[in-house]
């Protein structure tokens, strides 16, 4: 049942198994133009941002820490991390920004006045 919900639903599975596949955080995303993501514990030295072809890519990993002792449960995600939305055709992402704040990464991705829609007057 693990392998089926595995292959359904990639990076799914539970963090105890031992598996350290690609995952997408939790993430909000605000009109298109403020992402959000809960990276808690993570440095900012550990995050790549990159506007690609129209998408906004933010990809990093997350090592595990060194424990002493007998670890009695692990739930907290681990290794790679990736996230892509795609970005609407008046994005501006010449001047992408971005900030970490208590385990909170936001985006933002200012608005430019050329995907305004425009009026075309009828002639003839």
């Amino acid at each position: 049942m693990d392998q089926l919900m595995h292959a359904a639903f990639p990076g799914s599975g539970s963090p105890e198994s031992g598996t350290h596949e690609p995952w997408a955080p939790l993430a909000d995303v605000v009109d298109a133009y403020l992402v959000e993501l809960e990276l808690p514990g993570v440095d900012k030295e550990q995050i790549t941002v990159e506007v690609i072809e129209g998408e906004l890519d933010i990809h990093g990993e997350i090592k595990e820490k060194e424990h002493v002792g007998v670890r009695r449960r692990h739930t907290r995600r681990m290794g790679h991390f990736d996230y892509r939305t795609t970005l609407p055709p008046n994005a501006d992402t010449d001047h992408v920004s971005a900030e970490l704040t208590s385990g909170v990464l936001t985006a933002r991705v200012p608005k430019t006045e050329t995907g305004k829609a425009q009026h075309i007057p009828i002639t003839g």
